[in-house]
């Protein structure tokens, strides 16, 4: 399932990375060291209704209804095959830039050394899938996962089938 009509190069960019990811995982399983992302907006207001259909007899029962047009927090979390490795709740209304995604890799970095201590002994070893966002793409992020030794798995745009 793709949700976007694929022109022609980004179809020969979709067959090649499955191409590499399907050699890769033959040679040699990454499933252990691949760690991903993903952010989320909460919403965190949720006044009662008090409507609802229920059968003759039975007690009304309210529900919570969520308030999608208030201002709502940004949940970041990171995680591999054993689970959450490191979470961030941003304030209300805050996104992610450059400069935020770059800290959060920072800090996901000293997560994976105290809750994963076996990635301390495996340095460089750590395969990061995220998506195409602008913030993902930055330079200073680039050059941050560099720093750190870390390889970027390939997800060309428009893949979300694509994430092992």
């Amino acid at each position: 399932w793709v949700p976007h009509e694929l022109n022609e190069r980004q179809m020969e960019n979709r067959k090649n990375t499955c191409e590499i990811l399907l050699q890769r995982h033959e040679s040699k399983s990454v499933l252990h060291r691949i760690v991903t992302d993903d952010e989320k907006w909460i919403y965190f207001k949720n006044p009662k209704r008090k409507k609802s259909w229920v059968n003759s007899g039975q007690p009304l029962t309210s529900t919570a209804k969520p308030d999608r047009s208030g201002k709502k927090p940004m949940l970041c979390v990171w995680w591999d095959q054993k689970g959450v490795v490191y979470h961030e709740l941003l304030k209300p209304g805050e996104t992610v830039n450059a400069g935020r995604y770059e800290q959060q890799i920072i800090n996901l970095n000293h997560a994976l050394i105290e809750k994963r201590p076996e990635w301390a002994r495996r340095h460089g070893k750590v395969i990061l899938l995220h998506d195409n966002a602008p913030a993902h793409k930055a330079k200073r992020v680039q050059d941050a996962i560099k720093t750190l030794g870390w390889e970027l798995l390939p997800h060309p745009p428009y893949t979300p089938d694509l994430a092992p």
